[in-house]
């Protein structure tokens, strides 16, 4: 009998780095990646940067189509994957042709989310930024926009902020929690990046939540804030809907084990959509990080091609390019962390655990002496600050 062989449902950056780990790794099954979007895998953080300025998609594009053949990867662009038959092993995918369902031995999620679009009045007006379809409307946009509004602070809603006002528009930044990047910042660097922002020209108005989109955004407090495009960059939510149907175990995100299985032994997932456990702290975890991906693609690909690989233990880390600012995070700090500036745009975030996670602005050397130090941390915190401010 033939073997089905993997499906990976996703062809983002960490599904195609599965694809591609799995024939590095010397499996030699039948390989199948499924993708939602037509067109070749592409890179999506540069959507909210770079594309706007040079709309060079094909800047974009991970691999060439010649790749698949290459690699005897098998790529449905195009099809959405509907159900999943654990008992049969099976995964129905609809398509512009119709429905086909694809046989699997070993089935990956990789579906990772979706914009979070607040239940405003107005917001089917507002514009958001995932997708390439996104990236390309939101650029003609503002090649007719003088003001622009932007729902959300977190690294996507600031980034394009930066853009918008290097092209020289009007910026008006809201956000209902009191700081910026509120779940995934120290509230030193929050504050930093916020006065950088304002130095440029973007008003930010923080603790205030939107009401309505309406030829602009009005507040909570019935401000008017005019603007002739909005853009909603309020978070994202793990796509689950698939692993939930099949009877999956989700949590703010598809429950995985360290070795990112989830309790169906024949289905993996991993990327944005799944809750992995924490090797430092044992909490779950949801990394919405190209590198965490990436890293857990690798694992995942060398579990299947037959390895017997640790469990996931990667350092995860992060970055935000906002014009001139080159944000990078070695590391990751839940809720309570105490923080504590180490030097001008150095913050150290300190748990219950000890050292959690060093933020860096424009300082690429003590971002990667972080790295290298959390991922094999010397005896006592103290001696690892040091090591750190000394590199």
């Amino acid at each position: 009998m033939t073997p089905a062989g993997t499906v990976i449902i996703g062809a983002g950056q960490g599904g195609l780095q599965l694809a591609a780990s799995l024939r590095q790794a010397g499996h030699s099954g039948p390989v199948t990646l499924v993708g939602a979007e037509d067109g070749l895998p592409y890179q999506r953080p540069p959507l909210s940067k770079a594309f706007l300025l040079d709309g060079r998609a094909e800047a974009l594009i991970l691999r060439p189509a010649a790749f698949f053949a290459s690699k005897d990867i098998t790529y449905l662009p195009g099809h959405r994957a509907e159900a999943i038959d654990r008992a049969a092993r099976t995964v129905t995918l609809h398509h512009a042709g119709g429905r086909r369902v694809l046989p699997y031995d070993h089935l990956v999620l990789a579906t990772g989310s979706r914009n979070l679009v607040p239940p405003l009045p107005g917001a089917d007006t507002a514009l958001g930024l995932r997708s390439m379809v996104d990236a390309r409307a939101l650029r003609a946009r503002l090649a007719d926009a003088r003001r622009v509004a932007v729902i959300g602070a977190g690294f996507i809603g600031l980034e394009f902020a930066a853009v918008a006002r290097g092209l020289g528009l009007e910026v008006a930044v809201i956000e209902a929690a009191p700081r910026p990047m509120v779940r995934t910042l120290s509230a030193p660097m929050a504050a930093t990046l916020a006065d950088w922002h304002r130095a440029q020209g973007s008003v930010l108005h923080l603790g205030r939540a939107a009401a309505e989109v309406d030829r602009g955004v009005v507040l909570e407090d019935g401000r008017h804030i005019p603007a002739d495009l909005v853009v909603i960059a309020a978070g994202v939510r793990p796509r689950t809907e698939l692993a939930e149907a099949a009877g999956l175990e989700v949590a703010d995100g598809i429950r995985v084990d360290g070795r990112l299985l989830t309790r169906d032994p024949a289905i993996s997932a991993f990327g944005d959509c799944a809750s992995v456990p924490s090797a430092r702290t044992g909490r779950h975890l949801r990394l919405e990080s190209v590198q965490a991906a990436t890293d857990q693609a690798r694992l995942i690909a060398a579990r299947i091609a037959g390895g017997a690989p640790a469990d996931y233990a990667a350092l995860p880390w992060f970055w935000s390019d906002q014009g001139a600012c080159k944000l990078q995070i070695a590391g990751h700090a839940g809720p309570g962390a105490e923080d504590r500036v180490l030097a001008p745009g150095t913050v150290a975030r300190i748990d219950e655990h000890g050292l959690a996670a060093i933020e860096t602005l424009n300082n690429p050397r003590t971002h990667m002496a972080a790295r290298r130090h959390l991922s094999s941390p010397p005896d006592g915190d103290g001696a690892l600050l040091d090591r750190i401010i000394a590199a």
